[in-house]
């Protein structure tokens, strides 16, 4: 019985050299991809981060400024106070107004920008009277760029109280005073790479004389925020 099962142990296949060597050699080749694939993973860490610092060294280098608006000038091209035929009164008038502003955006950084799309708005007391826009564009360093903008203030019914004080004001006095926002969404231009915006304001007190259709007074207050 024991010769017996010794035989039949002994009939049993062996592998032979050549299977063993694959079998053992499959475990080397996985180890290596591994160690490539790290390899690759901490050359791309690296140029990745050699990549930000270049760009945070130019950004120390070019230290980027909020770029300045002002109003340059103002032109009343036509002014009209028409009383309301359905309710008569100083107090239910129509106004009419054509106004030309000029804005002067200035540009101090060692890079050119790009201004967006900018809002200009004109306001009576709080009440808004007419409001444009000015398309976007592109402005190099260290440049002043002008850009004039058109308002037509047609047909706007003044109420109560401050269509009283602009009758008074425009007929009586012979002073308008109005106040002109205006409103710039600018970027850096690096290298074509998205950066922060930086939003710039100005809010202007001006004063309009009707009978001479022309400006009489402006102050202008600027804000810069990052």
């Amino acid at each position: 019985m024991n010769t017996r099962a010794g035989a039949n142990s002994e009939s049993q296949p062996q592998p032979s050299r050549r299977q063993q060597h694959l079998h053992y050699a499959s475990s080397p080749t996985t180890s290596s991809h591994s160690s490539c694939c790290c390899c690759l993973f901490l050359l791309f860490s690296f140029f990745a981060l050699l990549v930000l610092a270049a760009l945070l060294v130019i950004v120390l280098a070019i230290k980027p400024k909020s770029p300045h608006l002002d109003l340059r000038q103002v032109g009343l091209q036509y002014m009209a106070l028409v009383p309301n035929p359905t309710r008569p009164g100083p107090s239910t008038a129509k106004l009419y107004l054509v106004i030309r502003l000029v804005l002067a955006v200035v540009n101090p950084n060692e890079v050119g920008i790009r201004c967006g799309e900018s809002r200009v708005t004109v306001v009576y007391r709080d009440t808004p009277l007419g409001r444009t826009s000015l398309p976007a564009f592109c402005q190099r360093a260290h440049t002043v760029k002008e850009v004039v903008a058109t308002m037509a203030v047609d047909d706007v019914n003044l109420s109560n109280a401050d269509g009283a004080d602009f009758a008074r004001d425009a007929l009586l006095n012979d002073r308008v005073e109005l106040r002109v926002l205006a409103h710039v969404a600018t970027k850096i231009r690096l290298f074509n790479l998205p950066s922060p915006p930086l939003q710039v304001s100005v809010n202007c007190v001006i004063v309009i004389s009707p009978r001479k259709q022309s400006l009489t007074y402006k102050q202008c207050g600027f804000e810069g925020l990052n």
